[in-house]
């Protein structure tokens, strides 16, 4: 956890105590007292922090760079960093996109006293800020987030947005539509991490909806009071919440763009006066919204569902910003079951990567006996009904029909192979009980992003020898990233790596042999 104490010219670090230590199906928790990393950064005002791709990157607005941690090294306490330098310090942000590196750009007019400078836009530099782009117009940009694939921040023309490119970061503006309210802009921005979608301010009274592939790019919220604090829920990304001046909670219903619930739960906080004066602010904790209520000296719980507190906690003085750290898993008591405390922790499990949201520095390459057995094809599944309740499951749990997601899932898994065995470099494929099999060797990976932001890992393998009608190359998908067997996956197979990679609606789909249908169904269901 990252204090920025702006007016200090100090940044502290805290030890949360919580750790996580994956095994594929299921994480182990350790919990220990959080406790301060001694060391701490020191510069000229410190000020917006972005956690991204292992990276801490500290903006000093007036000290003319950002200060890039990494994050690693800082979970065990220790401070290692390197300094991106701005051409003028203003008050920004520098982030990681891919394998390059932005950060913003201030005017070079000049100004008059403690005036800062005017920010322009957005370029992309090395890691020492060396420039490697011309500036992208964004006027008075402030508010960065990240979702899926994306950054984006706020303009005065629009939402720039920012992806990794073949040859850098790519840039586009998205520009605020006309049915939006005149003379408003966004100044702050949520991205979601488990569907690609950004919560942003606009104006004082509303908020706005940002699909960055998808058209409508905005949807408008007008609330009834100005706005105080909203945040997102991590845990379901479908809500959102926001607390208005007249002590109001809202829940807001992200796909259907508007406010679902609304419940009173602390006393009227005006937005007149001084920026940073005491208010409420909020995080998520599970199943709860936290508000801290500065007048009271409370920290007050509140159901997410009902909007109805459920606790308070009592603090002294005014709480005001308020954090939340957690985590969940297994503790193993009396196991053996222990960890090198240093050794980094790939999150095989966690769900976000299931999804297709990671970093590419968590990506490794993987052995073929990762796949190692025997496996059988779903499709027999899918064409004789078996698989009916899988789609009845999650259309339950989505927006699309039992027929939809039925023929979806039809072209994704059609295949005349209905079994395959792999033991040590020999991959055989069965079609109608005849084998084909060959030998291959690893042939390295390629990471691919999907029109909806998430991304999936190939892992390929090239054929040396076998027979002439085993493909050249096989690439497996099972929504792992790093060493680890998988329990089932997606394959494509073919003489041409290239046009592979370029199939992303049939992916042929295998379970372990041993498994009943029944066994399947409740494989299926649990993802």
């Amino acid at each position: 956890m990252v204090s920025v104490q702006s007016d200090d010219d100090a940044v502290n670090f805290i030890n949360s105590g919580i750790s996580l230590h994956s095994h594929g199906d299921h994480s182990d928790i350790e919990i220990e007292d959080p406790n301060a990393v001694k060391e701490a950064l020191t510069g000229p005002r410190p000020f917006h922090v972005i956690d991204h791709d292992g990276k801490v990157v500290i903006n000093f607005d007036k000290g003319g760079y950002a200060e890039i941690v990494d994050a690693h090294e800082l979970s065990h306490g220790k401070i290692e960093s390197i300094r991106l330098k701005q051409a003028r310090a203003h008050h920004g942000f520098a982030a990681p996109v891919g394998n390059g590196w932005v950060t913003t750009v201030a005017s070079d007019a000049p100004i008059e006293g403690d005036a800062a400078p005017t920010r322009v836009g957005l370029r992309a530099v090395k890691e020492d800020g060396t420039p490697a782009g011309d500036v992208a117009t964004c006027t008075g940009i402030h508010g960065e987030a990240f979702s899926g694939a994306y950054l984006a921040a706020g303009c005065k023309e629009g939402i720039l947005t920012v992806t990794a490119g073949k040859d850098g970061p790519v840039t586009k503006m998205l520009t605020y539509p006309a049915d939006l309210p005149s003379g408003e802009t966004t100044g702050t921005l949520l991205g979601a991490k488990s569907m690609q979608v950004f919560l942003g301010n606009y104006g004082a009274k509303g908020l706005v909806i940002v699909d960055p592939v998808d058209a409508p790019n905005f949807r408008y919220i007008e609330l009834p009071f100005r706005r105080v604090d909203f945040v997102l829920d991590s845990a379901n990304p479908r809500f959102g919440y926001v607390i208005t001046e007249d002590g109001s909670l809202h829940q807001i219903d992200v796909l259907d763009g508007k406010l679902s619930k609304s419940a009173k739960v602390t006393e009227p906080y005006s937005m007149d006066g001084h920026w940073n004066d005491p208010r409420p602010r909020m995080a998520m904790a599970g199943d709860e919204v936290v508000v801290s209520d500065p007048n009271a000296g409370l920290v007050r719980r509140i159901s997410k569902t009902e909007l109805k507190e459920v606790g308070t906690i009592e603090v002294e003085g005014k709480p005001y910003n308020i954090a939340v750290a957690g985590g969940s898993g297994k503790i193993h008591e009396g196991e053996g079951h222990g960890h090198d405390g240093h050794d980094h922790a790939h999150s095989h499990g966690d769900p976000k990567i299931y999804a297709g949201y990671f970093e590419d520095s968590q990506v490794k390459d993987r052995p073929l006996s990762d796949y190692a057995g025997d496996w059988q094809s779903v499709y027999p599944y899918l064409q004789d009904g078996t698989l009916d309740p899988v789609w009845k499951h999650k259309a339950e749990k989505g927006t699309s029909s039992v027929e939809a997601i039925r023929a979806e899932y039809e072209v994704g898994y059609k295949t005349d192979v209905e079994r395959i065995t792999i033991e040590g470099d020999v991959v055989t494929f069965y079609k109608n009980g005849n084998p084909t099999k060959g030998s291959y060797v690893y042939d390295g990976k390629e990471i691919l992003t999907y029109k909806k932001g998430n991304r999936g890992v190939r892992f390929i393998f090239k054929k040396t020898e076998g027979d002439a009608d085993a493909p050249q190359f096989i690439q497996f998908s099972d929504h792992k990233i790093a060493p680890e067997k998988t329990d089932h996956y997606h394959l494509y197979w073919g003489n041409d790596r290239a046009a592979l990679l370029n199939e992303v609606t049939n992916w042929p789909t295998y379970y372990p042999s041993s498994l009943t249908p029944e066994q399947i169904v409740g494989e299926m269901k649990a993802h």
